[in-house]
């Protein structure tokens, strides 16, 4: 039996999607924050108090330190804000990389590629135990194998930021405002404790549930727990979202990088998607986005096709028919190098899947059991509308 799922009247956001608002003429609070954007901010202004702010933190030329600090993963986004920390603002940035689950070898060529811009870069290289044994709870608990990189990707920066008493980080975009969030989080232009715990993908999970994992304990779980607000008073941090000040604009920045020596996924789009340069440094994202298309029957294809239509590059009916074609597919190349990271079978693999797939959105069975097609893609009760 069909159903009517209620999309974005301008993008292709769905109803389904976590914290997505509609205004009464139907249209998605992402859309609305991207409408703010073209018309509603000053990004002058914006760009002042940007400047205003950083000359803050700015050392002296005789002075010994770093005058930012950027996390980064070697994706487009962070080499961008690398690049512009130390060409556009003239600073001396020290880049902080949280090692990912299973690196690709591009990505390991462009996160190499920041250092030979002339940016001192510190690779945190995990306790591939602990990580791991979280990464297979992260998967069964709430289904999601990236949970302990989207906490690493926050903590591990930030207590470096601490130890070397650097107060200024710098973030990319703010991913509530480009995807659409509660306008809280949209507004916001710092990333605190509050913003990790509540948008940052941790699904409900904090790093003290995984303490007894596998016998973890938390002094095996330090580099993911938060800083003490003491701690960060007495450093001064301010963790500033980039793309606040100024207008985000990826496909922009990625020429921009690319001249920079970023590369891009040669050999065609990244699997679950039509690009060739977003999350191309992890192999396992696509598992990470289908895990979100059977919970909410849209994934990173929509993702990107609505950023493309609010930049006013694709038409909706030009997106929709990218999305008809790349979202929702089996993802068969990252979850044969997730049986070798995690020891689990393609069996065991589907099964937590099928755990997480909604039946309202899916076709099953008398049996139960979902129906595919002859590819192993998911039958939807649904059309894009």
């Amino acid at each position: 039996m069909s159903i009517e799922v209620k999309y974005c009247k301008r993008c292709l956001f769905p109803e389904t999607k976590p914290d997505l608002h509609f205004n009464e003429e139907g249209v998605c609070s992402a859309c609305i924050a991207a409408e703010a954007k073209d018309v509603g901010i000053d990004w002058e202004q914006r760009k002042k108090d940007f400047f205003t702010i950083i000359d803050h933190f700015k050392l002296n030329n005789d002075e010994i330190g770093y005058d930012c600090l950027v996390p980064v993963s070697g994706g487009k986004d962070s080499t961008y804000q690398a690049y512009f920390m130390k060409e556009v603002c003239g600073m001396n940035p020290l880049c902080v990389c949280f090692e990912t689950t299973m690196v690709t070898e591009v990505g390991h060529q462009n996160l190499d590629n920041i250092s030979k811009m002339g940016i001192d870069v510190i690779h945190f290289k995990k306790n591939h135990k602990a990580y791991k044994a979280m990464v297979k709870e992260g998967f069964i608990r709430v289904g999601d194998e990236m949970w302990p990189n989207h906490i690493g990707i926050f903590t591990i920066p930030i207590n470096i930021a601490v130890k070397f008493k650097i107060p200024l980080i710098i973030w990319g975009e703010n991913s509530q405002q480009e995807y659409g969030g509660p306008l809280e989080s949209i507004e916001n232009n710092k990333l605190t404790r509050r913003w990790l715990e509540e948008f940052g993908g941790l699904l409900g999970n904090r790093i003290q549930d995984m303490i007894g994992v596998e016998g973890l304990t938390a002094k095996e779980l330090t580099p993911y727990f938060y800083p003490s607000e003491e701690e960060l008073e007495k450093v001064g941090v301010t963790s500033l979202f980039l793309g606040h000040y100024f207008f985000w604009d990826a496909r922009k920045q990625l020429k921009i990088v690319k001249q920079h020596g970023f590369k891009v996924k040669e050999d065609g789009p990244v699997e679950g998607t039509y690009t060739d340069y977003e999350n191309i440094d992890e192999q396992l994202c696509s598992l990470h986005d289908y895990l979100k298309f059977v919970k909410y029957g849209f994934g990173r294809a929509t993702d990107h096709a609505n950023i493309d239509i609010r930049n006013k590059r694709l038409t909706r009916e030009e997106a929709k028919n990218l999305v008809n074609q790349y979202d929702g597919k089996y993802p068969k190349i990252a979850i044969q190098a997730f049986q070798e990271y995690s020891g689990m079978s393609k069996q065991e693999i589907d099964a937590v899947i099928d755990s997480y797939t909604n039946p309202v959105l899916f076709k099953m069975n008398d049996d139960g059991v979902f129906e595919k097609d002859s590819k192993g893609n998911l039958i939807r009760n649904f059309q894009i509308e």
